[in-house]
Order: structure tokens, then C-alpha cells, then sequence
């Protein structure tokens, strides 16, 4: 008997849709899009960190080139070492630089006018200025003074040498613009009245912190 051999028709599926196995995929893999957005986001968030740090610098930049000044804070009272001072003063302020100096406790009897008297002292005021120097006549030399043969000595060397004294660098600080900061509690304490102060157009009386304050804009501070 012959074998009859039966086919069978075969069923054949349709293929998926393009989209279909697009919406697949990106259940499966991320977007590229969506990576992408998010690296842009990242890279302009550190670029505006980064150009405000370049803002903070060119700032900080920019108030150290206006530190051009010279700020000498005066506590000796000595004739030479305020000869110094006042040369320095007058050395930088030649260089264009603006110069402030602040005179307290020792320092501070430079800045009284010989002679002037303030009424309504107390006697430890009064006894002050009896001791105490006036003007810049009266001063000593903080070495070999020998009872004011130094100084006689020294201030003739200067007049033979045509080296200006301290009456003549003062003059010439006041011609140069050199501000004058004078010490209010220096001044309460050895009991100097504004009134008894020199005639010098950049002087004011100020505390510890202005002073802190014109050393922190200036380049270079100085202890005299």
C-alpha cells in the first residue's frame, strides 16, 4: 500500500513593527537623548562655577593692585628714629604712593604746639605736659644723647651737610600730602586736647582699629 504523505500547511507570523521594537528598546537601554541632556546640564553647571571663580579672582586681583600705600604706625618719641620716619614718609610719598602715619603714646607729644595750654586740666594731665616734650625741639636721641651734646652734634652735622632737620621733613610731608593719624587714647591719656595739636591739613584723630584698617590696604606697614 502506498505511503501518502500529507503537508501541512505552514503558518507563518507577521513581523514586528519598526516602532514596536523601538518602543523595546528603549524600555530596556536608555535614551540617548536623555544621557546626553544630562551631561549638558552637568558641563553648564561646572562652567558657571567655574566662571564665578574667575569672577572671585579677577576681584580679589583687582583690590591687591590698589594696595599702593605706605603705612608707618609712631610710638618712639626719640629725635632720630622720627627723623627716620618722617624720611621714609617723605621717600615713598616721592614715589607716588599714599603714605598715612599714625603716631601713639611717645610719639604723640611731637604733634603738640610748644606752649599751648588747655584749661580745666587735671594735675596728672598738667604733670604730663611739664615732662613731656612739645613740638620737635625738645626731643633726644635714643643713643649717645650725652645730655644733648649728641643732638648738638648730630642736628650740626645736618646744617653742615644741608640735610633737612625734623621741622623741614615735616614740612615736607605736609607739602606732599602725607596723612597724620594721631592716637585718641594716647592723646585721653597723657591729656592732649585736639585743640592743642599742630596746624596740619591731613590730621585726625582716629583709634587702633582705623589703623588696622589702613595697614590691611597698604603693601608695606612699618614700626617705628
Amino acid at each position: 500500500m502506498p505511503i501518502q504523505v500529507i503537508h501541512c500547511p505552514t503558518v507563518k507570523k507577521p513581523l514586528p513593527r519598526s516602532d514596536t521594537l523601538l518602543n523595546f528598546f528603549s524600555m530596556v537601554t536608555p535614551v540617548p537623548d536623555l544621557v546626553s541632556e544630562s551631561k549638558h546640564s552637568a558641563a553648564t553647571a561646572d562652567i558657571a562655577t567655574l566662571a564665578n571663580r574667575i569672577a572671585d579672582l579677577e576681584q580679589t586681583v583687582g583690590r591687591l593692585s590698589q594696595r599702593n600705600g605706605v603705612t608707618l604706625c609712631v610710638f618712639s618719641g626719640n629725635l632720630d628714629r622720627l627723623l627716620a620716619a618722617f624720611s621714609i614718609a617723605n621717600g615713598a610719598a616721592a614715589c607716588g604712593l599714599r603714605v598715612s602715619m599714625f603716631f601713639t603714646f611717645w610719639g604723640t607729644p611731637l604733634l603738640r604746639r610748644p606752649g599751648a595750654t588747655t584749661p580745666g586740666k587735671r594735675f596728672i594731665e598738667r604733670a604730663f605736659g611739664w615732662m613731656l616734650p612739645a613740638g620737635p625741639r625738645r626731643l633726644s636721641l635714643s643713643r649717645l644723647n650725652m645730655g644733648g651734646l649728641g643732638k648738638a652734634l648730630i642736628l650740626g652735622e645736618m646744617r653742615r651737610k644741608r640735610m633737612p632737620d625734623l621741622t623741614g621733613l615735616m614740612e615736607m610731608a605736609k607739602a606732599s600730602g602725607v596723612e597724620i593719624r594721631v592716637c585718641g587714647m594716647s592723646m585721653e591719656l597723657m591729656g592732649i586736647r585736639s585743640e592743642e595739636l599742630i596746624d596740619y591739613p591731613n590730621l585726625r584723630i582716629c583709634g587702633a582699629t582705623q589703623f588696622v584698617d589702613m595697614a590691611v590696604e597698604s603693601n608695606v606697614t612699618l614700626f617705628v
